[in-house]
C-alpha cells in the first residue's frame, strides 16, 4: 500500500491526473474502471483541461465500477457526470466507452455488464483484469456500491451484482471484490474531513475496520494507492505514513 497525501482536493486532482497520464501512455490498450463522486469530478476536470492533449485516448477504454439504476440523463448518473466533466471534452472513440445501462432491469444489466467485462478485458486467474480501478470511499466505509450492510457482495461469484443503498433503497449495479482485486492497480481517491475516521481505522487497522468494504481492497498485484488530502488523512498514525 502506498499513501500519497496532499494539501487539498485540488492538489489530489492534479497529482492523480499526472499519475494517470503516466499509466495511460504505456503500450497498447489501457482499461480503466471509473468512480463517481465529488473527488473524481474534479479529477476529470483537471484531466480534460490540463492533460487532455497529452493522452492517446484511442488507447483508453473507460468502464464504470458502479452505477445508479437511473437514466443516463439523470443528474445522479455517474455516466452523465463523466460525460459532462471529461468525455465531452476529449477526443475518445465512442466504442471505447463501456457504460453500465442504469436504465435497464438491474439483474439483467448486471449479467450483461459482466459479459462486457469478459469480452473486452484480458483474463487473469479466471477474472477480467483492469489496468486500473479508481475507487472512492463513502463516510460509511463503502466502496464501489458495496455497502457495509451488504458486505457479502464483496465475495460474490458474480462479476457484477445488484446493490441496494441502505438509506434510499436505490438499486445500483456494482463490480464485485474479485474483479477489483484482480486489477493490475487500484487507486483510492478520498478527500475531506468526513472521511478521516474511516480512513484512519482502515489504514491503522483499528476500530471496526473489518466491517468496511473499503478495507477488503487488496489487489493481488500489491499495487494499491491511496490519494488523500490532509483532511482525510488526519487520523492516520505517524508510523503508517
Amino acid at each position: 500500500m502506498e499513501l500519497k497525501i496532499y494539501q487539498d482536493k485540488s492538489e489530489v486532482a492534479q497529482e492523480f491526473s499526472s499519475y494517470f497520464v503516466e499509466k495511460a501512455n504505456g503500450n497498447g490498450a489501457f482499461h480503466v474502471a471509473l468512480s463517481g463522486g465529488s473527488t473524481p469530478k474534479i479529477v476529470f476536470d483537471v484531466l480534460a483541461k490540463e492533460f487532455g492533449t497529452r493522452i492517446d485516448w484511442k488507447q483508453v477504454h473507460f468502464y464504470w465500477g458502479d452505477e445508479r439504476c437511473v437514466l443516463p440523463t439523470d443528474d445522479e448518473s455517474n455516466y452523465k457526470m463523466t460525460v459532462e466533466h471529461l468525455l465531452s471534452k476529449i477526443d475518445i472513440p465512442e466504442e471505447n466507452i463501456h457504460r453500465i445501462k442504469g436504465e435497464d432491469k438491474p439483474a439483467e444489466e448486471a449479467v450483461r455488464y459482466a459479459e462486457v467485462l469478459k469480452q473486452q478485458l484480458p483474463s487473469e486467474n479466471g477474472f477480467p483484469q483492469f489496468d486500473l480501478v479508481i475507487l472512492g470511499m463513502g463516510d460509511d466505509g463503502h466502496t464501489a456500491s458495496i455497502f457495509p450492510h451488504e458486505i457479502e457482495l464483496w465475495e460474490s461469484e458474480s462479476l457484477c451484482s445488484v446493490a441496494v443503498h441502505p438509506e434510499s433503497g436505490q438499486k445500483r449495479i456494482t463490480i464485485t471484490g474479485n474483479v477489483i482485486n484482480q486489477s493490475k492497480t487500484v487507486a483510492f481517491l478520498v478527500t475531506g474531513a468526513s472521511k478521516e475516521e474511516k480512513v484512519g481505522e482502515i489504514i491503522n487497522s483499528e476500530g471496526a475496520y473489518n466491517r468496511y468494504p473499503a478495507n477488503l481492497v487488496a489487489p493481488a498485484s500489491g499495487d494499491l494507492l491511496w490519494f488523500l488530502d490532509k483532511a482525510a488523512a488526519a487520523k492516520i498514525t505517524e508510523g503508517q505514513v
